[in-house]
């Protein structure tokens, strides 16, 4: 699966965890929207979700995701995992191209199509397209800057946004 045009970028820093995405939305080589709205809070606000890959396919995913969230109150880890066997079993899931990150005060998780659910080792994930230079570029500033976590997110973002023509700097940020 090859998920692209998109950045989204999660840290977890400082006592606080931040998700960010740009805003751009490509159709092959023709940016069609630069305002798009790729993160978001769900679950009583606790949990913050961001998506690449086709935009019908991630509401989907978003919708199923939150309803896992709500029947098991909120375990991250657990709507995790039955969401991946959903998306994994599922006929019309299956078909689905996107790639979800999802986090809270406790857990950040990458989730696929494919059934997995990658847990970073060090409190930074991204994906997309941009998502490599993101994580680097967040790395490179949790190490060696003084920045608090919100700026380290728009930073990051915005070195992203300079390296990958998926990737503008409209971000939008949210923060638990």
């Amino acid at each position: 699966m090859n998920i692209r045009s998109t950045t989204v970028l999660a840290i977890r820093h400082q006592g606080k965890v931040v998700m960010a995405g740009d805003g751009q939305v490509s159709l092959g080589d023709q940016v069609m929207k630069h305002s798009a709205r790729k993160v978001r809070k769900l679950y009583q606000d606790r949990v913050m979700a961001g998506f690449a890959g086709a935009s019908a396919d991630a509401f989907t995913l978003f919708e199923r995701f939150e309803k896992r969230l709500e029947e098991y109150n909120g375990n991250l880890i657990r709507a995790a995992v039955e969401l991946a066997k959903d998306w994994r079993l599922d006929r019309a899931l299956r078909k689905l191209e996107a790639l979800l990150l999802v986090a809270n005060q406790e857990n950040m998780l990458v989730i696929s199509g494919n059934g997995d659910i990658i847990e970073p080792d060090d409190n930074v994930a991204a994906i997309g397209s941009g998502g490599s230079y993101a994580v680097a570029a967040a790395r490179a500033l949790v190490r060696f800057s003084n920045l608090d976590t919100t700026s380290i997110v728009k930073e990051a973002m915005k070195i992203a946004a300079q390296i990958c023509v998926y990737t503008n700097e409209n971000i939008v940020v949210e923060e638990i």
